[in-house]
């Protein structure tokens, strides 16, 4: 059965239309993806479910994604310690006490084969939370995605790749903002070419990630800080790439309403707790 004839009813029995509008417009997963990026969202298919997850070595990790495959997740993410995060090898001398401490070590291509052993990568979409050193991450994913035969169009998955959200809350840059900015606009026009499934879904070469921004002290100055990271990311990819602005500003929007809606309910909480009537009285 396709998904456009699939009826779908709420817990009431009132059938769901699979798009409402007031002119006939059926736009769903169409550029500027005002309603969504994909044309049925989840009457199709459901959201991927990852458990974000990376012990101290390839093995204990590769152990515990087995372990969530089999209970159920469909897919992988991957937590990289802080030396693989700012391009170390885990034998430097500033990667001493923090080796296997925050996620998993991987220093080479044999560590990413170890961590994906018996997992067929053309079967899985993997996230990996990485920025910096992003490019070589997936190059290890990729070379071994062709070891295992894969063919790399059905390879899917995400990087977070937000190199300048690591200059204003983590830190774990490594070049500066320019060649940084560079790099990733390199993996855009890479990725749209050679891994259409991880470019053209969502734009899963880029994740804004605000909540650390948000941790670090952002808040209100994130409202502004997401127009200007859209601004800054569309002028270097259609100054360095070939890949069109338009083809990446639908999703990046979206990461802005998100965040924008976040604070908007910020906002409304702190107001909703300060209008209250009865405030709670500490009795000494």
């Amino acid at each position: 059965m396709s998904n456009d004839t699939k009826t779908i009813t709420t817990d009431s029995g009132i059938e769901v239309n699979r798009i409402y509008s007031t002119d006939g417009a059926n736009d769903a997963g169409k550029f500027p993806f005002t309603r969504g990026v994909q044309p049925d969202m989840y009457r199709g298919k459901l959201w991927t479910m990852r458990q974000y997850a990376g012990f101290s070595t390839a093995e204990e990790s590769n152990e515990r994604y087995h372990f969530l495959l089999n209970q159920g997740t469909t897919g992988l993410s991957v937590a990289f310690d802080l030396p693989t995060q700012i391009g170390y090898d885990s034998t430097h001398d500033l990667s001493d006490g923090e080796v296997g401490k925050a996620g998993v070590a991987i220093d080479s291509l044999a560590d990413m084969e170890i961590l994906f052993n018996g997992i067929e990568l053309e079967k899985i979409t993997t996230s990996m939370t990485i920025n910096a050193s992003a490019s070589v991450l997936l190059c290890m994913y990729i070379a071994l995605a062709k070891k295992q035969g894969a063919n790399l169009a059905n390879i899917s998955g995400t990087i977070q790749n937000d190199i300048l959200k690591e200059y204003a809350a983590r830190g774990t840059y490594i070049y500066p903002p320019k060649p940084s900015m560079r790099i990733i606009t390199d993996i855009f026009e890479y990725c749209s070419k050679e891994l259409p499934k991880w470019f053209l879904k969502t734009l899963n070469v880029m994740t804004f990630s605000g909540w650390l921004g948000v941790l670090a002290g952002w808040y209100v100055t994130e409202i502004g800080r997401q127009p200007y990271l859209v601004s800054g990311v569309l002028k270097t990819a259609d100054a360095v790439t070939k890949v069109p602005a338009n083809m990446i500003l639908g999703t990046l929007v979206m990461y802005v309403v998100l965040y924008l809606g976040l604070i908007v309910s910020y906002i409304w909480v702190v107001f909703y707790l300060a209008r209250q009537t009865n405030p709670v009285h500490i009795i000494d």
